[in-house]
């Protein structure tokens, strides 16, 4: 029976594994307890870069980059507290689907067990779900267009013609009871008011809008329009010599705009800051918060909606490549650079 489970484990099409902390493994006093994997079956190669045999006695820290590592630990680390973890990672030209789950011991060691298959072959049926979703975006795009036209060459035309208006009717009015002509002045002064909100709101909803007043400026429109809202600092680093294509400018503010509502939605940040700077292949765009970052991955978590679809979707409309990093204690870097 032993050998038939082995046989079982070791030809299955699923990777799997068991990982236990290992105190004092540590190399000084007082680090952490080091995490090992205790035993692997299947094809880990695919995931791991590595074998079963090249894996199982090894610390993570040991197999894996520093960066991959810190990232697997955090994700043991929520196992051994008792959370199943579902992961999508994306390894090479692979997806797989990742779970991680508690393993509760007789002698009470923090253990936790993991499964991992490829699923590279649903990439069909994932990338017709995007398209539909990306589809929907460009849609949005065309309505807001239209939308802000309207306000802009409609409603915002009308209400200037009724502000010369009322200018008229004030210097007609003069010579007559003070509290006709001050409420003539009341109304004027409401006026502007919602002219300024409707020249405000077709600057927002215009996608265009960097491509006329430019992108520093857009970004500040940003920052202005967020600042209500969120209680931190927003900082921008933009080299004003910089030249860059409309298209390009715009798939950055848009970019820029949905990391920075990410970020005051979910992290949780005191600080967000944005640059724009030259680099060797063209130009970068980088938003970074200090909030408590999360795991891009995590299929439970939740952090992959619309938002990071609309980044990837703008990102690819101007040939840039996309990235997010992530991780508790660093926060969060959307970055978009030209490759």
């Amino acid at each position: 029976m032993t050998e038939l489970l082995e046989s079982f484990l070791n030809q299955s099409p699923a990777c799997l594994w068991i990982v236990r902390e290992r105190p004092g493994a540590g190399p000084q006093p007082g680090i952490r307890p080091a995490i090992v994997f205790e035993h692997v079956w299947g094809p880990a190669a695919g995931l791991f870069d590595r074998r079963p045999e090249q894996l199982s006695g090894q610390t993570v820290e040991d197999l894996l980059s520093p960066e991959a590592a810190r990232l697997w630990t955090a994700r043991f680390t929520r196992s051994f507290a008792g959370e199943t973890v579902v992961l999508r990672e994306r390894r090479n030209e692979g997806v797989w689907f990742v779970t991680l789950f508690p393993l509760h011991t007789a002698g009470g060691a923090r253990c936790a067990g993991g499964i991992a298959r490829e699923v590279s072959q649903w990439g069909s049926a994932e990338m017709q779900l995007r398209h539909t979703v990306l589809g929907a975006l460009k849609a949005q795009d065309f309505e807001r267009t239209m939308m802000a036209r309207f306000l802009h060459d409609s409603v915002g035309q009308n209400l200037t013609a009724l502000g010369l208006q009322l200018d008229l009717i004030r210097m007609d009015l003069e010579g007559t009871p003070a509290p006709v002509a001050e409420r003539v002045i009341e109304v004027q002064k409401a006026l502007g008011e919602i002219m300024e909100a409707v020249r405000e709101y077709s600057y927002e909803l215009d996608p265009a809008t960097v491509e006329r007043a430019g992108l520093r400026v857009a970004l500040d429109r940003l920052a202005a329009r967020s600042r209500p809202h969120f209680a931190g600092a927003i900082r921008i680093n933009v080299d004003p010599s910089l030249k860059l294509e409309p298209q390009l400018a715009r798939a950055m503010y848009q970019i820029a705009q949905e990391a920075v509502e990410n970020a005051i939605l979910h992290a949780a940040c005191s600080a967000i800051d944005i640059s724009v700077k030259a680099a060797r292949r063209g130009f970068v765009l980088e938003v970074r918060d200090n909030g408590r970052g999360f795991d891009p991955d995590d299929i439970l978590g939740g952090n992959r909606g619309l938002g990071m679809l609309s980044m990837e979707y703008y990102a690819a409309q101007a040939g840039l490549e996309l990235s997010v990093v992530s991780t508790p204690a660093t926060g969060t870097t959307v970055r978009a650079a030209q490759g």
